[in-house]
């Protein structure tokens, strides 16, 4: 156990953080994977460019990789040219 009180509220806000950090993470994955089902060309249009600002929030938030989010973000702008 923390025997500072620093460190307990470091132990709180870690909790906090994370928490959010996860949230954030999740509904990304979730937005990614709806605009990759997506078929028409105008809807995935519609939603790339607010999938794409999540994956760079997550990125500078050091959440995922600043390359992983720039892979990311290239394969998704792939597949709605694609459409």
């Amino acid at each position: 156990m923390a025997n500072h009180k620093s460190a307990l509220k470091r132990i709180r806000s870690n909790e906090s953080k994370r928490l959010l950090n996860k949230y954030q993470h999740k509904t990304t994955r979730n937005a990614m994977k709806k605009l990759r089902e997506l078929t028409d060309k105008k809807e995935a249009e519609t939603l790339f460019p607010s999938v794409v600002s999540m994956l760079d929030r997550l990125a500078k938030k050091n959440v995922i990789h600043a390359n992983k989010a720039a892979n990311l973000k290239s394969g998704l702008a792939k597949h709605v040219a694609s459409l």
